[in-house]
């Protein structure tokens, strides 16, 4: 936003009128008359033709009274101060616009901008919590009946890798199986070695490679099948691998030696921690701005200043009713272990809010009730009050979607506006004396709502 200073004077005398803010503070408080209020104030609708080439006198307070004499005013007894001749409005200039004297401009300096179109971003921060990535959850059980004899990992939180040895487990129904193979491969070498018919070779070959793959289907590894080929000998306990690698994060009962397994029942759960999910908070009026796909950052207490990447997967499919948010499962890359599941995070989202918005600094925008208005600066001297709709707000940006054009220049600080009464009274009656300030006024940055 292209940001530069002008001096304005009392622009928040005029104010009062449009946002009913100020101009009791300024009433109240009149020492030496009103003779800069024709400076400040719009030109009265009314004018008289039969004295526009001589000085006609006015009143600061009742612009419609004007007298060819100095006196008082009728209606409130002031001073009546003289008046300018009424000349034609220049072009652009309506009722509402307020013409600031030059005489005045060097006592403020106040900040404007330049109207831009442009996209404004919306930053999202929500909190979350951790968990398994539930795509990379490996579930460990046996297709066979049997007893664990031996169990290598006994811990919940050890880490193991693809193919390391879980347990030794005995069973019955594999011993069988396996020395059916045994005897099956010793018919087919006793057929071939006697020079039998070949259709009993092929079935006998046949029977071989069911028995086999009966093997295969109960996970037992082609490096098992050869060593039981080598070694003639069905082995009374055969060791089961781990089918991924990860941590493990359950198991069943305390115990795992001794435990009768039967098929299908889970004895541990390995989790891959390399991505885990982070189970995100979403309010309903952040919805519009996220969805599938859209990336986020997460932190974490653990690791001040560091950031993992990370993107929403999905979301649950109903809002919770008691918090009124949704929940959504982002994804987070943790290639090097750091994060553990069940922390705590923090995510930050940036979404697009608005693409091709017209955009000023939030606090150009004065409120006042129902109404927002902005100051508008048509030329030096020149400033129009104008109500305009809003849009979205972020990033310190407001978005305007009525009432204001692209390179049109609004006055950005309006402190004296919203300075404290005393203030205000001083710098009338700074005014009012025609004094230079000696310093500059105070700056206070209140929020004005």
């Amino acid at each position: 936003m292209n940001i530069r200073t002008i001096p304005l004077i009392l622009l928040g005398v005029v104010l009062g009128a449009v946002l009913g803010t100020v101009a009791v503070a300024v009433v109240a408080y009149n020492p030496a008359g009103w003779a800069w209020l024709d400076q400040t104030q719009p030109a009265p609708e009314t004018a008289v033709a039969s004295v526009e080439d001589q000085a006609v006198y006015t009143c600061g307070m009742h612009p419609n009274v004007n007298r060819t004499e100095p006196g008082n005013c009728p209606i409130c007894g002031m001073k009546l101060v003289p008046k300018k001749p009424s000349g034609p409005q220049k072009e652009n200039e309506s009722d509402t616009d307020v013409r600031v004297a030059p005489g005045f401009l060097q006592n403020f300096a106040v900040r404007t901008a330049v109207v831009a179109r442009g996209a404004l971003p919306v930053a999202i921060r929500t909190v979350g919590v951790l968990a398994h990535n539930e795509e990379k959850l490996v579930s460990v059980n046996t297709k066979f009946e049997g007893w664990i004899e031996t169990a290598h990992v006994n811990n919940v939180g050890e880490s193991v890798a693809r193919g390391d040895v879980l347990f030794d487990i005995y069973s019955p129904q594999l011993v069988t199986t396996q020395r059916e193979y045994l005897a099956a491969m010793g018919y087919v070498q006793q057929l071939e070695a006697s020079d039998a018919y070949p259709d009993a070779i092929k079935r006998a070959r046949s029977l071989l490679e069911a028995a086999r793959e009966r093997l295969r289907y109960w996970d037992i590894t082609e490096e098992q099948i050869a060593a039981l080929e080598r070694s003639g000998i069905a082995p009374r306990t055969i060791r089961f691998f781990s089918p991924a690698s990860g941590f493990v994060v359950e198991k069943m009962g305390d115990s795992l030696e001794g435990m009768r397994l039967q098929p299908g029942m889970t004895v541990l759960k390995i989790a891959d921690h390399s991505t885990l999910w982070a189970q995100a908070e979403f309010f309903e009026s952040d919805l519009r701005h996220v969805r599938e796909g859209s990336e986020a950052t997460i932190e974490v207490d653990a690791f001040p200043g560091r950031r993992w990447s990370g993107r929403i997967l999905f979301f649950r499919s109903a809002v919770d009713p008691e918090t009124r948010a949704l929940t959504a499962f982002v994804e987070v890359d943790n290639t090097d272990l750091s994060l553990r599941p069940m922390m705590y995070v923090d995510v930050a989202l940036r979404a697009e809010g608005a693409s091709d918005a017209v955009l000023v600094p939030a606090e150009a925008v004065l409120h006042s009730g129902e109404r927002s208005v902005v100051i508008v600066e048509k030329d030096d001297g020149l400033f129009e009050p104008r109500e305009v709709s809003l849009g979205l707000a972020a990033e310190g940006l407001q978005q305007i979607t009525e009432g204001l054009s692209p390179g049109e220049t609004v006055v950005v600080s309006s402190q004296f506006l919203i300075d404290s009464e005393s203030n205000l009274k001083a710098a009338t009656a700074q005014l009012l004396r025609g004094d230079e300030p000696d310093e500059p006024m105070p700056q206070h940055h209140h929020h004005h709502h």
